[in-house]
């Protein structure tokens, strides 16, 4: 099934879907895609929306684009409990077992790991892996948040308030433009609607589009000293970043943020990196 039959297909079963019920479950299994080699546009696309260097080693978000069709055919099959319409991407974990190359001929698999309770409604993990040759070359997890207002006994509590840390040292200021987010869907993929125009944005409680939040991290990892040697990547995003804006990248070198607002107060996404 394509991409675009997915997404039409997520649209019209999401509002038959009903998240929080009980006794939900997960479909089996796992989607794959056999190797194939990639599309030369379609990288240098996301390399220059990003920030990545024009040449070398693969991104090590990359997988995860190239996996986005398997993810969405997982997330809108008929068995999935969650509509796709709407869902929230809040975390990411990736692990690189060995930096990749744009010859590399990858065989992508997805598959739902966890289904759980969130203070905010009901989350998904979805786990990604790329083999080379049979050969687990990178992996990452993801969840993914319907917000509802299901409340459950067994729904996990809120998170206490971190403690305060030293901010971290502010090194740029990204003017973040309106089409942002439908200039990332054509590179990627990922056509969401809540990223693509502030009328369908709305209609899942955003004033405006928001930037995706696998943007925001690809972004803020491209300016990392040497991208192309990263091994683990955890992200989580903490706010939206609304479409247009402004935010400030700051990072020590592995833990990286991004904040927003007149005097940087409010903190959108945070990272570390190894």
């Amino acid at each position: 099934m394509s991409l675009t039959l997915s997404l039409a297909r997520g649209a019209v079963t999401s509002p038959f879907k009903r998240p929080g019920r009980p006794g939900a479950t997960l479909p089996a299994g796992r989607l794959r895609l056999p190797a194939a080699p990639l599309v030369p546009g379609r990288l240098a696309a996301y390399r220059t929306i990003c920030g990545f260097p024009a040449t070398g080693p693969l991104p090590v978000t990359y997988p995860h684009v190239l996996a986005f069709p398997l993810a969405m055919r997982l997330m809108t099959r008929r068995d999935f409990p969650l509509p796709v319409t709407g869902l929230v991407h809040t975390w990411i974990e990736i692990t690189a077992h060995r930096t990749l190359r744009p010859e590399d001929l990858l065989e992508l698999a997805v598959y739902a790991e966890e289904l759980s309770p969130h203070r905010r409604g009901t989350e998904v993990t979805v786990a990604t892996e790329a083999r080379l040759a049979g050969e687990l070359v990178w992996e990452s997890r993801s969840g993914y948040l319907s917000r509802h207002s299901t409340r459950t006994e067994t729904a996990a509590p809120s998170a206490a308030p971190p403690e305060s840390a030293p901010a971290l040292p502010a090194l740029a200021d990204w003017r973040l433009p309106g089409d942002l987010g439908r200039r990332y869907a054509a590179a990627s993929g990922d056509r969401n609607p809540i990223h693509l125009h502030p009328l369908t944005a709305r209609l899942f409680g955003f004033p405006r589009a928001i930037a995706h939040g696998m943007w925001t991290v690809a972004r803020c990892l491209a300016e990392t000293p040497g991208p192309a040697t990263l091994r683990t990547v955890r992200a989580d995003f903490r706010a939206p970043v609304l479409l247009p804006g402004t935010v400030t990248y700051a990072s020590d070198g592995t833990t990286f943020e991004l904040r927003g607002g007149e005097h940087g107060e409010r903190l959108h996404l945070t990272g570390t990196t190894g």
